[in-house]
């Protein structure tokens, strides 16, 4: 089964080279064909190009094929999301109304709310619950354009509860149309029982958790909160030593709260991705120049906790990517929605358009260690894309913050 899309007013985040990600300067020279084609074969991407380029005998010997005209309609790489927490028990609206009152993060999580109260939550909810809660929340994502994700643990904050996180993501990784992979965070918070022996948590993360999580496959990263008043750098190194023996790649919660040296230790073990990076300098985007490690920046949740911003500007012109992910949980960023993202990135965090197209498809989708499969419209990728409505140029789709803007999903070369 083949399916063309004809007459599309302008193909967006072409990339013949495809490329695994896109820096610096180059984040602002978007490739797009205007008036183009897209020929999809299967899953993949097998051609496009501009319309008066396109003849019949491009279709090749094929026994169906389905036709979209896409006129006056964009056509988008599918997002990619490569930082959340959608498997979750119940919400957190009760600590909203905390935030409006004046409370901190810090001063939410001291009284048991934020992770803890999540993980309360989680313990109490069966793990075929907490598969249906997250898939109506993996629908709402595909909706807004999203075709990739990355999903954490971190709720649990016990082995078993942990485990049974990890199990409902790779529940998800079979029965859902998303490219998923999955992230074991038991290092999100310390459990009550913990507060005055932090380190004999990090030792039960060490020495039971990640050999029951690798014996099992189910997380293809480890991730540590390093910042202030959770995760020192010392603990975070000892538990990213053990991760990698098991073949599980870092990724990290850093400098969110503070300059915790989160980023430092991230590129010392060559760390997929730092995110959060509200307190990022000179120092911290240093390091990041000599990695391989993409900084990436959570606008949703920034924007919910009133928090600084990250610099993205400032990195973008020393020359570094930039990614943009959703953070979606229920205490710090109740959202998926990456056309919203890149929104706030836009007003918030200065990032043109453009930039910010990148940051949300190739350069997050780099993050999740898959932009060789998607991100950009490249011929073998796999066809995760969407059609806008009738929209007048791509700036339009950020600007226009509040408006539902996707009219198809096609997602593994299956239209949704």
């Amino acid at each position: 089964m083949k399916i063309l899309i004809t007459n599309i007013k302008e193909l967006i985040g072409v990339d013949d080279k495809a490329r695994l990600l896109v820096k610096g300067a180059d984040m602002a020279n978007l490739n797009t064909i205007k008036n183009a084609y897209l020929l999809i074969n299967g899953e993949l991407i097998e051609d496009y190009g501009k319309m008066e380029d396109f003849s019949e005998s491009k279709l090749g010997d094929v026994d169906a094929i389905q036709e979209i005209d896409a006129s006056g309609r964009m056509v988008f790489p599918s997002f990619c999301d490569s930082h959340t927490h959608i498997v979750y028990a119940g919400s957190r609206e009760i600590e909203y109304s905390d935030k409006i009152r004046g409370l901190s993060y810090e001063e939410i999580a001291k009284r048991g709310g934020g992770i803890l109260n999540s993980a309360k939550l989680l313990h109490e909810t069966s793990e075929a619950e907490l598969y249906e809660q997250a898939m109506q929340r993996v629908h709402e994502i595909i909706s807004q354009g999203t075709g990739a994700v990355e999903i954490k643990s971190g709720y649990g904050l016990n082995t078993e509860d942990e485990l049974k996180m990890l199990r409902v993501i790779k529940k998800i990784k079979e029965t859902s149309p998303l490219i998923v992979k999955s992230t074991f965070l038991g290092a999100h918070a310390f459990p009550a029982e913990y507060k005055e022996k932090p380190d004999e948590y990090v030792d039960l993360i060490i020495n039971e958790m990640i050999p029951q999580v690798a014996a099992e496959e189910l997380a293809d990263f480890i991730d540590v909160f390093c910042d202030k008043g959770f995760f020192t750098v010392e603990q975070t190194d000892r538990i990213l030593i053990a991760g990698i023996k098991y073949g599980m790649r870092p990724k990290i919660h850093a400098n969110e709260l503070a300059k915790s040296g989160g980023i430092q230790v991230g590129v010392k073990y060559d760390a997929l991705s730092v995110d959060h990076i509200e307190y990022t300098e000179e120092e911290e985007i240093k390091a990041l120049l000599n990695s391989e490690t993409m900084p990436t920046i959570l606008p949703g949740a920034a924007f919910f906790l009133n928090m600084p911003y990250s610099p993205a500007r400032e990195m973008m012109k020393a020359g570094l990517p930039v990614a943009i992910a959703s953070d979606y949980n229920p205490g710090s960023s109740p959202s998926g929605n990456m056309k919203l993202m890149m929104s706030f990135a836009c007003v918030n965090y200065k990032m043109l358009p453009e930039e910010a197209i990148y940051a949300s498809t190739i350069n997050t989708a780099y993050a999740m260690g898959i932009s060789d499969k998607v991100g950009s419209i490249s011929k073998g990728k796999i066809a995760n894309v969407f059609i806008t409505s009738e929209i007048p140029t791509y700036q339009f789709f950020p600007y226009a913050y509040g408006s539902d803007l996707i009219d198809t999903v096609i997602l593994r070369g299956i239209i949704l």
